[in-house]
């Protein structure tokens, strides 16, 4: 039986040596690892979301006692020292003694039995001096890079894009965990009923104004494994993502496309909205991920939901004409990162070529868009290229589209900002997301 410390570290191992999605990792390390148990497998998830978050704080703190550069680190020592670190430094209930103890246990099963002296005396050092930052000060992007593990060219692409406070404040709620949010199967339940219901099995719910029908949960432990999950009486889904299908504003009985639609939620949202009539068709790129949107589907009982293998810049010609199309493209993800907080240490190269990417989906989406149809474009990114001028350079060249004001009714977190939506963490408590709406040829969906 492995030790949830183990568990922990191999899914560390896996983001670090194999560029693995933190997520998924865990995920499926907690299923191949059933006898851990609930309070095991909430020390699996802080250990190693706390320690993704914290990690340019943390490898600052390594540096100070480690003769070589912690970049030089073998990864298994190198992890074990991360971790080490973080349960000293961030976790208050777990003694400093077992800390240090433990991660030379790991050390001496993980690689690092060499190294197993270095472990006790580092992480000692860690343990008496507590928390250190570099010399700075609040308007140094150096200091906030370290104090909010947020690296420099994050940090500066915000400031540049949304001014310093917004910056800060975006590297600050990265750090805060994200909210459980669901919205309820409305072919199923309703919002209040939903709230009983998963109230009897434990799980505290709220309702939120900010979108129809969608609940805030706590105490929910594995999502999955409710019953109310699997009876398919919601599915979960932050607020940005509920606004965006709202944004869409689909019918009963249209055709709506969902082109880069994996693992589906958006999909299933519409799908509701449209009471279960018309069609919806959403389209991924990888096999996989349509078996996620037709397992999805099943689950929750959407027969007006086709899932297609098709990659979102070709043109298929047949696959007809849509009244309403999502083009929620890929992108660098830069506002999930509270969800996904390996993406924080991407390289500002590994996203340069994406705005590429998305234009060859938008120009291609339009092709399959009805006269007078609507386009939602969205992306789950902070990051003007990828939104607003990417967004500016396609009504530019497309002089038979105009832009829609897209929610009106929720606040701007700039007075520049007129029929895009960019919605910020901090002041929008969701996801940061960015929203625009077109119409072909002035029509008025």
């Amino acid at each position: 039986m492995k030790s949830a410390r183990q568990v922990a570290f191999e899914a560390l191992l896996k983001v670090q040596k194999d560029g693995a999605y933190s997520n998924l990792a865990v995920d499926s390390l907690l299923k191949d690892n059933p006898e851990l148990d609930d309070r095991d497998k909430a020390f699996v998830c802080n250990v190693v979301y706390g320690t993704l978050d914290r990690l340019i704080l943390i490898d600052y703190n390594l540096s100070l006692y480690l003769n070589q550069p912690v970049r030089k680190l073998k990864p298994e020592l190198h992890t074990i020292l991360r971790m080490g670190t973080y349960q000293l430094l961030f976790m208050d209930k777990v003694p400093s003694r077992a800390a240090v103890n433990e991660s030379v246990n790991l050390a001496k099963v993980n690689k690092s039995s060499f190294a197993a002296s270095l472990v006790n005396a580092v992480l000692r050092r860690v343990s008496d001096n507590g928390l250190r930052l570099p010399e700075g000060g609040e308007n140094d992007i150096d200091f906030l890079a370290v104090k909010y593990s947020c690296p420099e060219w994050l940090l500066s692409l915000w400031v540049d894009a949304y001014g310093f406070e917004n910056a800060v404040s975006l590297a600050q709620k990265a750090l805060e965990p994200p909210p459980i949010v669901v919205r309820a199967n409305t072919l199923k339940t309703t919002a209040d009923e939903l709230i009983w219901k998963l109230a009897e099995e434990g799980v505290i719910s709220e309702k939120t104004n900010a979108a129809d029908d969608a609940l805030i949960l706590s105490n929910t432990g594995s999502v999955d494994e409710l019953e109310a999950y699997k009876n398919g009486l919601f599915h979960a889904q932050d607020i940005a993502s509920q606004l965006c299908c709202k944004a869409l504003d689909p019918q009963e009985n249209e055709t709506v496309f969902d082109l880069c639609s994996a693992p589906g939620g958006k999909a299933f949202t519409i799908a509701e909205k449209m009471n279960n009539t018309g069609c919806v068709r959403a389209f991924d790129v990888y096999q996989s991920r349509v078996e996620l949107i037709k397992h999805g589907a099943e689950r929750l009982g959407l027969t007006n939901v086709y899932s297609y293998l098709s990659d979102a810049s070709v043109f298929n010609e047949n696959y007809g004409l849509a009244d309403r199309i999502l083009c929620d493209v890929p992108c660098s993800g830069l506002g999930i990162i509270r969800r996904k907080p390996e993406i924080r240490f991407k390289k500002l190269s590994d996203i340069d070529n994406l705005p590429d990417l998305q234009y060859r989906i938008l120009c291609n989406a339009i092709r399959y868009l009805k006269d007078g149809g609507r386009l939602v474009y969205s992306t789950c990114t902070l990051n003007p290229k990828e939104n607003s001028e990417l967004c500016d350079r396609f009504l530019n060249e497309h002089p038979d589209f105009s832009a829609i004001k897209v929610l009106p009714e929720i606040p701007r977190f700039s007075d520049n900002e007129e029929n895009y939506l960019t919605l910020m963490p901090h002041i929008h408590s969701t996801d940061g997301f960015f929203i625009a709406a077109f119409c072909k040829d002035g029509g008025t969906k």
